[in-house]
């Protein structure tokens, strides 16, 4: 209980920190919102995984190729899933997260300026502007990241997808990488105030394409990513 309290409190600073390095620091260099993922966002996350005494081991690197623009779609547990992805991804991409976050002082400053894109979940017009955003960024080069099923799930088992993250996709012309976060629910177990120490495994695919797909038969799209990322949990190298 103590040393949860304490990793979050080094969490909440840490954080803060590392927001004032990027908006101070970086941001006057940076365009594009690269710099900050690469030299704030990217090491930020990397320290807190090595401070809670989480280790990451990463599969499937090779089938991101640096020219091209994805669309990740992760499976979700817990907070701890947003500093692997970040640390284990070797790709410089936007988050797509709740617009919420985009409140908090400083660190909300900061990730705007990274170029991540939030969505208004409760406001269907506000929620189809961010993904017109975030299509535009894809088309200018950009990958982003995006948790399908829109919500953590801490027992580790993946719920059924939302199609927006697959309506970007087809409007973006962008093919989808499926990645697999195994174990993270372990580091953070559901109902409990504890951190433990571990390995964190992710598993890349291979990119999918969806040259075949369209709106009317996007729900073939859809079960072909899930079960990719299904599938992929049975990939526990790392166990």
């Amino acid at each position: 209980m103590i040393r949860y309290l304490l990793i979050n409190l080094f969490i909440g600073i840490h954080s803060i920190i590392f927001s004032l390095w990027a908006i101070i620091f970086i941001l006057p260099f940076d365009r594009t919102g690269k710099y900050i993922h690469r030299f704030a966002a990217r090491p930020w996350a990397k320290i807190i995984l090595w401070v809670s005494g989480v280790k990451l081991q990463v599969n499937g690197k090779d089938y991101i190729h640096k020219t091209s623009a994805y669309i990740f779609m992760v499976n979700h547990q817990n907070y701890f899933d947003i500093f692997a992805v970040l640390a284990g991804i070797p790709a410089d991409f936007k988050f797509i997260l709740k617009q919420e976050l985009m409140k908090i002082p400083l660190f909300g400053q900061a990730v705007r300026r990274a170029g991540y894109i939030g969505i208004e979940r409760s406001d269907p017009k506000k929620a189809i502007t961010s993904i017109n955003g975030a299509a535009d960024k894809i088309r200018k080069g950009a990958s982003v990241l995006i948790y399908p099923e829109g919500t953590r799930n801490a027992d580790g088992q993946v719920q059924p997808f939302k199609k927006g993250g697959f309506h970007l996709a087809l409007k973006a012309g962008c093919d989808i990488i499926p990645v697999t976060i195994v174990y993270s629910n372990k580091i953070v177990p559901k109902g409990k105030r504890r951190i433990y120490h571990g390995t964190i495994i992710i598993n890349i695919g291979k990119a999918v394409s969806i040259e075949e797909y369209k709106k009317n038969n996007m729900d073939l799209l859809i079960k072909r990513v899930r079960d990719t990322i299904i599938s992929q949990m049975g990939d526990k190298r790392g166990k």
